[in-house]
Order: structure tokens, then C-alpha cells, then sequence
């Protein structure tokens, strides 16, 4: 007859965990960048494999028991990934309808010489907010800047921490953002109340930053040409129907976001509304999009149902721009999903072999405190950024760790989603191996090293939302009512 199972030790659990890092260094090592397309998610798969291993010949698990805890891992992600599909959805028709090329020609026009810093901060935030990725934002108009900047006489690491530093804004309080949906869907919160939270800690820190660059901008003399900025403007305006009224589609999400309203049936609204204004306001975009004769009406369901659910690319003679116009639709998110999967598989065997808690009691035993908490989920993933090179695993590993000493302590999940957020997300491209880093680093042109003193927003994160929960600065507790629920 088979014994119980038997409780995991510390090593036991630690050795998935290890092996998870070194197989990610020589994997970054081999594949670079290029590791999210799918060698991350069978490094995923193959630490899963080793957990599994220790868990049945080592702990006494069966593999039914494994399997239902992986089924429950993957279940509790699934909201987060049709909230993906619908993102992807939306970037297609808010491009096509020209919502995100107006955001970025409007956000364009905030650029002077004289403020220039702070300019590059608040350019780089808006097209960051607007396609939800830091990434594209430092890859397309970040160089533009940095250019710009160059020659008005700025050195190249502060324009660099100023785009990044308002990239990663973006990236943190876009609805678009993966990360974004990542870190409310691994502690257990939605999506718009997670944003809303953060906000908190995150319009103070942005603020913060924004006055540095002001006063690092007054040292320089700011003259000279922003014909590159200019030129871009010109070439969104003369290819898109570029109106005040496309902001019409964002303001109506904004407004269910703050009437609460779900994030799915909201992202879909929005999603469908950017389709009808791109029929409206964009009939030849639709037209180049669908590529064939026929009926505009015929034209307008092809040319909409392809950036619903896949790429489309608006072209130019600005290389710039084409880099900006570009959106991957509903196939677009099936990278971050399938590294999701993979991670909630790891997942659900480190929790269901108990692995997960014996981690999480060894920190916590030092924890006496709502701060020493917080302090304690920020280091862990900052201690991840640099030892797995990856911000999805940051989120990802820390917010499994933690959802349910947070619950204990009668914390609300929102408390642990900001906390990976403040810590995870934007600490990643300080770290010069971490895939952020490393981009960022190589699309600019700048060593991270040189960039990362400047990155002034990445670097307050951490620290505002540990100060926060040391003096207990908007902390949402449990109700009695809801703690028993």
C-alpha cells in the first residue's frame, strides 16, 4: 500500500527553482530576444518536468494529483488570457481606425526644444499607453528621440532613462499591457481595479520623475531642429483621417473602466467601436488593408476582421513610422499566452506538491509586518529580474508565492498585483542580461548601464510602493464579511 505523500523541504523545492535559472541564463545566452518566442516556455516545461519528477518519486504525489493541480493552475489564468485575445483585438482596429496613429501625432505636438526632457518622458508615456508596449514605444518614436536629443546637445544615457522611464509608465497603466494584465490576474484581482490601485503609487512616482528631468533640462541649452519629429508628424497626418473625434472609442472605455464595468466586455466594446470608426474615418486604410476590389462594405468586414485576429501593417515611406503601424491582432498575443500556459504549469505543480508554500514560509517566517511584506515580495522580484532574466517570471513566480499570505494577512489581492508591478515590471530593463535590458540596450544604442542612472521612474517604483506599505498608505483590507467569503 502507498504511503501519504510527504512534505517538501526547503531543498526539495529550491532545486526546480534552480535548475528554472540556470537553464534560463544559457538559454538567453543562445537565443537572446528571441527566447519569448518559444525556448522560455520549454524552459518552463522542463523545470515543470523536474518539480514533477521530485514531486512523485521523491514527495509520493500521484500524477492525477499533479494534473488537477496544473488544470486549476491554468483555470485561474484563463480570464487573463481571453482579456489577452481581446487586447490584441483591440490594437488591430485601433490602429486601422487611426486611434493610436492620433494619439501619437497629438502626443508628438507636446515636443519643445526648451522642455525637451520632460517632453521625451510624456511622448514616450502616450505612445506607451496607447499600444501598451514599452518595447515598440523605445523601438519607434524612442529612437526618433534619442536622435533629436543628440543633437540639442543631451548625453545619450539621459534621453534614454527619459523615453524609458516614460515607456515603462505606459506599459504599467495601459490596459494593453501584457504585464499589466499579468500581475492582477497571478494575485487575483481584475484588471481596471488593479490599474486603478496602482495609480497610487505610480501618478506620484511619474510626477517625481518628470520634475527631475525639468530640473536636469534647465543644465542644458535646448536648441536646435525636431524636423525628425515633425516629419513623422506629417507622415501620420497625410496617411490617416487624423480627428479629435477618434478619441470618442478611448473615452468610452475609459468611461466604462470607471463605471466598473468588466474588463472583457469593455475591451470587446472597444475592439468593435475602433472597427465601425476605422469604416468611418478610414476608408482608405481599409481599403489598402483588405487589398482586392469590391464593395466598400465587402472591403471594410475583410479589412476589419484582419486586425481583429491578425497582423496588419500600414506602410509609408518613413521606416520610423512603418515600425510604429504595425499590430499582430488576437494571433499577436499567442507568444505571452503560450508562456502563460507554461508557466501556470510549472506553477500548478509547485503549489499542489507544496513546494510553492515551503518557499513562501521560509520569507515569510521574517515577515511581521505589512511593510517587511511588501519590502519582502519587492525583493523577491527584483531577486528574479536578476536571476531568471525574465519580467513575465518575476510576476509570474512572486505572485503564485504570495496570493495566499496576503490573503491571511487580510490584504485584498490588489495589494500584491501593485507590488509586482511597482517591482517587477519596471526593474527588469536595469538589469543588463535581463531580455528588457538587453533590448533596450541594443535597439538604442546605449549601454544599459549608461541609461539605467536616468531611468529616474524605474528606480522610485520599488521604493514608493515599499514607503507605502511601511506607513500604510492606502492599504485595502478585507471586510470581515468578505474574509469569510
Amino acid at each position: 500500500m502507498k504511503g501519504l505523500p510527504k512534505a517538501p523541504r526547503v531543498i526539495d523545492a529550491l532545486i526546480p527553482i534552480l535548475f528554472l535559472i540556470i537553464l534560463l541564463i544559457i538559454n538567453i545566452q543562445i537565443f537572446g530576444t528571441d527566447s519569448l518566442s518559444g525556448s522560455n516556455q520549454m524552459v518552463l516545461i522542463l523545470s515543470a518536468t523536474v518539480a514533477g519528477v521530485i514531486a512523485i518519486f521523491k514527495l509520493g504525489l500521484s500524477w492525477e494529483t499533479l494534473q488537477d493541480g496544473i488544470v486549476k493552475s491554468i483555470s485561474s489564468a484563463m480570464s487573463a488570457i481571453l482579456i489577452l485575445f481581446l487586447i490584441g483585438s483591440l490594437a488591430g482596429t485601433w490602429l486601422l481606425s487611426g486611434i493610436v496613429p492620433a494619439m501619437i501625432f497629438y502626443g508628438l505636438k507636446v515636443l519643445s526644444p526648451e522642455i525637451f526632457l520632460i517632453a521625451a518622458c510624456f511622448i514616450s508615456a502616450v505612445v506607451s499607453i496607447a499600444t501598451g508596449s514599452s518595447w515598440t514605444t523605445v523601438a519607434t518614436v524612442g529612437v526618433a528621440l534619442l536622435g533629436i536629443g543628440k543633437a540639442l546637445g543631451f548625453e545619450e544615457g539621459i534621453i534614454a532613462g527619459a523615453i524609458i522611464s516614460g515607456a515603462y509608465f505606459g506599459d504599467k497603466m495601459s490596459p494593453l499591457s501584457d504585464t499589466t494584465n499579468l500581475a492582477p490576474a497571478m494575485a487575483g484581482t481584475d484588471l481596471f481595479t488593479h490599474i486603478r490601485y496602482m495609480a497610487k503609487t505610480t501618478v506620484p512616482t511619474i510626477v517625481i520623475t518628470l520634475i527631475l528631468f525639468g530640473v536636469i533640462g534647465l543644465n542644458y541649452e535646448t536648441a536646435g531642429s525636431v524636423e525628425e519629429v515633425r516629419a513623422i508628424s506629417t507622415v501620420i497626418s497625410s496617411k490617416f483621417n487624423v480627428s479629435g473625434w477618434l478619441f470618442i472609442v478611448p473615452l468610452v472605455v475609459i468611461g466604462m473602466i470607471v463605471k466598473k464595468v468588466p474588463a472583457i466586455p469593455a475591451l470587446l466594446a472597444g475592439a468593435l467601436l475602433g472597427g465601425v470608426f476605422a469604416v468611418i474615418f478610414q476608408p482608405e486604410i481599409v481599403a489598402a488593408i483588405a487589398n482586392e476590389a469590391g464593395s466598400y462594405v465587402y472591403l471594410s468586414f475583410k479589412a476589419v476582421m484582419l486586425a481583429l485576429y491578425g497582423e496588419i501593417a500600414i506602410v509609408t515611406d518613413n521606416d520610423v513610422v512603418n515600425e510604429l503601424l504595425v499590430t499582430g491582432g488576437m494571433a499577436g498575443m499567442l507568444n505571452t499566452i503560450w508562456l502563460i500556459v507554461c508557466a501556470m504549469v510549472l506553477g500548478g505543480i509547485m503549489e499542489e506538491s507544496g513546494m510553492l508554500r515551503v518557499l513562501a514560509e521560509a520569507v515569510i517566517k521574517k515577515v511581521h509586518s505589512v511593510g517587511s511584506l511588501i519590502a519582502s515580495t519587492a525583493a523577491t522580484c527584483m531577486f528574479f529580474n536578476l536571476t531568471t532574466s525574465d519580467q513575465y517570471l518575476a510576476i509570474l513566480v512572486p505572485g503564485r508565492m504570495y496570493a495566499d499570505v496576503y490573503r491571511k494577512r487580510g490584504l485584498k489581492p490588489e495589494n500584491l498585483s501593485r507590488t509586482l508591478e511597482d517591482s517587477a515590471t519596471v526593474t527588469s530593463v536595469l538589469v543588463p542580461w535581463n531580455t528588457c535590458g538587453a533590448t533596450q540596450a541594443s535597439v538604442l544604442g546605449v549601454a544599459t548601464l549608461t541609461y539605467a542612472p536616468y531611468c529616474f521612474f524605474n528606480i522610485i517604483s520599488p521604493f514608493m510602493t515599499i514607503l507605502y506599505g511601511y506607513l500604510k498608505i492606502g492599504i485595502h483590507y478585507y471586510e470581515p464579511e468578505e474574509e469569510l467569503a
